[in-house]
């Protein structure tokens, strides 16, 4: 069973890069290791159960563990807002959990809607919950490796897609600026929108994964 690992030495080089101008693989493997702390709590909170203690490792500590909270706690606002938009999307987009290749397509064609419209850090934190809420699936229908594979997906997407964006603010701490001094009405509109987005292409993109007939 693949085993999300982190070692000690990348831990060391993810929380470096705080303290200088990230390179583009350094915010790819940010993102990574963001996805696995993202997805480790929300199996956690399903109830999920995993083999290995390993599986639950927390992300480093230091910035990245600030911005792993956040990312969190926006995303525990945007589900709650909608709780049924991000569980069970394998059944939302009639997709099978048993092939690679179809997994990392619905991700991807997911991934590219929400950011149809331009980058936000909502739409950020949606992209978080739906790779969470797919891995949730993947490991309720006996397919762990899976997650695996969901995160590698997610890094690709951010290497291709959200590298640049991420740079223009200086790395992924520019999301602490979401809860700093913000009015939490406001905060909520941007998750809204990002929940909107979401549901409104979900149908969109279960014809998109169609087989042709």
């Amino acid at each position: 069973m693949e085993v999300l690992r982190r070692s000690s030495v990348f831990a060391a080089e993810v929380m470096e890069v705080f303290d200088r101008s990230p390179t583009d693989k350094e915010l790819v493997s940010q993102a990574k290791a963001l996805c696995r702390d993202y997805i480790n709590s929300r199996l956690i909170r399903a109830g999920v159960s995993w083999s290995k203690p390993e599986y639950n490792a927390p992300v480093p500590g230091g910035k990245l563990a600030e911005v792993s909270t956040i990312l969190l706690r926006l995303g525990d606002e945007l589900e709650y807002i909608r709780p049924n938009v991000y569980r069970n999307i394998a059944r939302q987009l009639n997709i099978s959990l048993h092939s690679e290749t179809v997994v990392t397509d619905a991700f991807l064609a997911v991934a590219a809607q929400i950011f149809t419209a331009g980058i936000t850090w909502g739409k950020v934190v949606s992209l978080y919950a739906v790779a969470a809420g797919l891995s949730v699936d993947c490991v309720r229908h006996a397919q762990p490796a899976m997650v695996h594979t969901i995160v590698d997906c997610l890094g690709e997407f951010v290497r291709k897609t959200l590298v640049t964006w991420l740079k223009r603010r200086g790395g992924w701490a520019d999301i602490t600026k979401c809860v700093v001094n913000t009015d939490p009405s406001l905060r909520s509109h941007w998750l809204v929108s990002a929940v909107c987005s979401f549901g409104h292409f979900l149908k969109a993109i279960f014809f998109v994964l169609l087989p042709e007939r």
